[in-house]
């Protein structure tokens, strides 16, 4: 029968450690291999081989000795599996297969070090064992690529060969075309396997299209996790697959011991570190990259869609596979450094600011919290009023300091609004800015990068970096309002709802913001109107 020569293996104990660095608790783990064995799962991947020091509540392991103390006696036909990154694990450690724990090691390595991989697996191969390869990220791989390492497996003869969408990037044409190859060319003998992540919320579409294409006489094995549990954005629901292969492949699978186990133990999980779609996968998925390139530049927050977009765009084809903080870190500045000359602008500002105080409002909720101190300084002070990336409503502004395109993209729908100071990489905004007033406003641009960088750290704080230029402006005495610091614990750290980002880094922003404070306040005077957590 065509669907039995389909297998499905769990990967949540391996795949899903990523969300909870792999502690599970030795109880959760042992409960969970019971129910995947009650429920007929083919295969149980139990964990990562790995140089590590042995925990019984962590699913990594040093030896099969290891991994034997936590499998059940009663193993129905499960079979067992551990995955092996060949850089990360001393293969001298595994000991020859005795029949007694796992059954087969899955083996990962990327494009850049095939060779190395190959000649790891072939050890794992003398040692007894079967051997599923899992090249890292196939969709980056040419045609030519793929049968050159199809060539090269067919010679060494593994268990299964596994599809592999590392960045979630596959789509319907891409896996009709990368099946095809493998199919045809690679040996019969050869289980093909398929791995698949969310990021484009196609798993369980692309696995059905699997199902639908794949050839009567191969054998296959299909992973999936329970609840879809594995690093964000997750992978293939384990429930949702048994369920559709009882249904059309006459499968054999019980489910109801799935759902147990996510009721007990996965559902929690989730709650504690969410996976599942987002949209920064998706866009990484787009250019079929490492998702930390995504987030990095969501968790800027600072930037729309479209200039995210354009910045993975210009990410170069070798820099892709492997994420380099500083590469990316490098784009970003790139593109946000529209140098310009300032000068004019700084001179008219100065003559502003001449002889007088300054306060700066920040959009923190203590401005509301605490209005009679920022009223009673403005009527004392007479201050210069500089609002940071917002358009105060409760207190009149003589200038809108902007840094932020999701920022201005709000303020360019306001009426009434004074002055604007905009950061050189927001002024094509500007120039292409449908204004809600009728006569737009007086735009000031100032350098980005001449505020944004000190010190080889760059900090695009709005608050920090109107401190920078109003140092540049000679400006000797400046009060912040609203500057209260990131507090994940407050009900609310805004003036106003849309303020607030789900990318927001909370305390590791606070202690880069507090570091800079300090450096600031010896080169001026600075008072806290309200209560801020950057004072020292």
């Amino acid at each position: 029968m065509i669907g039995m020569s389909i297998q499905l293996l769990d990967c949540t104990l391996r795949d899903g450690g990523y969300i909870n660095d792999w502690n599970f608790g030795e109880h959760t783990i042992r409960d969970i291999l019971a129910k995947l064995i009650e429920s007929g799962t083919d295969y149980v991947e139990v964990g990562f081989l790995r140089d590590c020091e042995y925990m019984p509540d962590k699913s990594l392991f040093n030896n099969c000795a290891e991994i034997e103390r936590i499998l059940p006696e009663k193993r129905g036909k499960t079979k067992f599996t551990a995955m092996a990154l060949h850089n990360q694990y001393d293969i001298d450690k595994l000991e020859p297969w005795d029949g007694r724990t796992i059954d087969a090691i899955r083996v990962t390595f990327h494009d850049y070090d095939i060779d190395e991989g190959l000649a790891y697996i072939r050890r794992v191969k003398e040692k007894g064992y079967k051997v599923f390869i899992n090249p890292i990220n196939i969709m980056g791989y040419s045609d030519e690529m793929i049968l050159q390492l199809l060539h090269k497996v067919n010679e060494l003869q593994p268990y299964a060969f596994s599809i592999v969408d590392t960045f979630g990037s596959m789509m319907r044409e891409d896996l009709l075309r990368i099946y095809s190859l493998i199919e045809h060319n690679l040996s019969k003998n050869i289980v093909i396997g398929l791995h698949l992540h969310e990021n484009l919320a196609l798993s369980y579409s692309l696995a059905q299209e699997f199902i639908n294409i794949k050839a009567s006489d191969r054998e296959c094995v299909i992973d999936a996790s329970m609840l879809g549990m594995g690093r964000s954005p997750g992978n293939l629901c384990m429930e949702l697959i048994m369920d559709y292969m009882n249904k059309k492949q006459s499968g054999h699978y019980d489910v109801n011991p799935v759902l147990d186990g996510i009721d007990d133990h996965i559902a929690r999980l989730k709650q504690i570190e969410p996976w599942g779609y987002n949209t920064a996968y998706s866009i990484s998925a787009k250019y079929n990259l490492h998702r930390n390139y995504a987030e990095f530049l969501l968790d800027k927050g600072r930037l729309r869609a479209k200039q995210i977009n354009q910045i993975l765009g210009s990410i170069a084809a070798d820099r892709k596979t492997a994420f380099d903080k500083a590469y990316i870190e490098k784009l970003y500045q790139d593109f946000q450094n529209n140098a310009i000359d300032d000068k004019e602008t700084l001179q008219k500002l100065s003559q502003e600011t001449a002889h007088r105080k300054c306060l700066i409002l920040a959009p923190g909720s203590s401005i509301l919290e605490e209005r009679e101190k920022v009223e009673a300084y403005l009527a004392k002070e007479k201050p210069v009023v500089f609002s940071a990336n917002f358009v105060p409503e409760t207190y009149r502004a003589d200038y809108v300091f902007c840094c932020n395109a999701m920022r201005l993209e709000t303020i360019m729908g306001k009426r009434n609004l004074p002055k604007l100071i905009i950061t050189s990489n927001l002024l094509d905004m500007c120039e292409e800015a449908r204004w809600e007033q009728e006569q737009p406003p007086e735009v000031l641009g100032v350098d980005y990068m001449d505020l944004n960088f000190r010190e080889n750290e760059p900090l695009d704080n709005s608050v920090i970096m109107l401190l920078r230029l109003l140092k540049k402006l000679e400006v000797d005495h400046v009060a912040l309002a609203g500057f209260d610091g990131y507090q994940t614990d407050r009900k609310a750290n805004y003036v106003a709802d849309y303020m607030a980002s789900q990318h927001t880094k909370g305390e590791e922003e606070n202690q880069k913001i507090k570091s800079c404070m300090e450096q600031m306040e010896k080169q001026m005077e600075v008072q806290y109107v309200t209560e801020s957590l950057y004072q020292y």
